[in-house]
């Protein structure tokens, strides 16, 4: 035991000197690798170098998904670990990066230590959607949930087609439909994660256990009222359609505060004609909806869209509305939380349950099998920013329990 909590401290100080190696793949500002980029493919050949020193043998597929398999046993299933490589503009070195080069570090641990399965690390290339309108394309595409239908108009800023970098990059999207693994092959995907929140540091645990990834509703709405002079339209007989939103916003504040596990955030607001001197006739603003439980996430719409009637009705606007995404709630697996569990507790360290507000590959990986997802603590639950920081005492606490779990697999 001593001798593998060695070999944990040096893999764990190889990935988090790693982590920093791998923020300089960048085409700027800051940290910002986009899919099917220079930066992306800088990170590719880095991380594939690191895969091999793990004894991993490597492959791009055809959705432009790195992949590092350590072959188990004939006919084992695969045990799948990883997470994404892409980031979104400006931000930090851990998001995404941690889980696969967590993958990476488990295997180098138990490079001598025989599985009863296979093992394959996962760096999918566009899990952000921040380049093109689409996203989670790589874990999808493993999933048998990505339609090409849904690539076809799926165009970067520069003009450039979803297709075109992709074939640009050593993919092909004509071939993603024969990615789709048959569920019979997979033993479970694990998802290593920072928490990207402070819940953990709040309770002042270093590892959770994720139960659920919150399902998301977003919203467009308008509200249109009549635009008018403000030194001659009485205040009365106004139909103020940016006073009718404001109530509308602390509206939608009121029902997220009501529910303990449900966020509801307006990010987006727009006003027109947008001058000082008129009474504005037409606000525009988003609204994002998330929660652990579809039920609850389903319920506290209807409820904020009742409120926003009657406040419409009291102003005399209208408020008109139109679902632009929502994603469904995805479960982690029972037995697998479980597992996770006692693995830390195994080692004396102290856990927590909690549900994911961000999405995740591991939301579609489902179909596939057992999804698990153990989050580490990250400071003021600070992510999507250059000052993310993953302590690299609390990325080794997070290795051993992914590898404490993985060598419970053995029964």
């Amino acid at each position: 035991m001593i001798e593998l909590d060695s070999r944990i401290e040096q893999a764990a100080r190889r990935m988090m000197g790693r982590l920093d190696t791998l923020a300089d793949c960048t085409d700027g500002p800051g940290l910002t690798r986009l899919p099917f980029t220079p930066a992306h493919r800088a990170a590719v050949t880095m991380v594939t170098g690191w895969m091999r020193e793990a004894g991993l043998a490597t492959g791009l597929d055809a959705a432009g998904t790195l992949v590092g398999r350590r072959a188990g046993p004939d006919g084992a299933r695969a045990l799948l670990i990883g997470s994404h490589l892409d980031t979104v503009r400006n931000a930090g070195r851990f998001d995404g990066a941690f889980g696969v080069l967590a993958g990476i570090a488990a295997m180098e641990v138990l490079d001598a230590v025989a599985l009863p399965f296979a093992v394959e690390v996962l760096g999918f290339g566009d899990e952000e959607g921040v380049r093109f309108p689409v996203t989670l394309t790589g874990s999808r595409a493993l999933a048998g949930r990505l339609d090409a239908a849904t690539l076809a108009d799926a165009y970067d800023a520069d003009g450039i087609s979803f297709a075109d970098a992709l074939a640009d990059f050593g993919g092909d999207a004509g071939a993603i439909a024969t990615l789709a693994r048959d569920p019979a092959g997979v033993l479970a995907y694990v998802e290593p994660h920072i928490e990207q929140g402070p819940v953990l540091e709040r309770a002042g645990r270093r590892i959770g256990v994720v139960s659920a990834i919150n399902g998301a509703t977003r919203m467009r709405f308008v509200v249109l009222g009549r635009a008018g002079h403000s030194g001659t339209e009485p205040m009365a007989g106004r139909r103020d359609a940016l006073a009718a939103a404001a109530e509308m916003v602390g509206a939608i504040r009121a029902v997220g505060l009501a529910h303990a596990s449900l966020t509801a955030t307006v990010g987006q607001m727009s006003v027109l004609p947008g001058a000082a001197n008129v009474v504005p006739g037409e606000v525009r603003f988003s609204l994002d909806l998330r929660a652990p439980d579809d039920t609850l996430r389903e319920r506290a719409l209807a409820e904020i869209r009742q409120a926003l009637d009657t406040i419409a009705q009291a102003h005399h606007v209208v408020c008109q509305g139109e679902i632009v995404h929502e994603a469904a709630a995805a479960r982690c697996d029972p037995d697998w939380q479980q597992r996770l569990h006692r693995a830390a507790s195994a080692l004396g360290e102290p856990t927590m349950t909690l549900s994911s507000g961000a999405g995740h590959d591991a939301m579609v990986m489902g179909t596939l099998g057992p999804v698990a997802m153990i989050f580490a603590r990250c400071r003021d639950g600070l992510s999507h920013h250059p000052d993310e920081f993953l302590s690299l005492e609390d990325g080794t606490a997070t290795l051993r329990v992914l590898v404490r779990a993985l060598l419970d697999l053995r029964g």
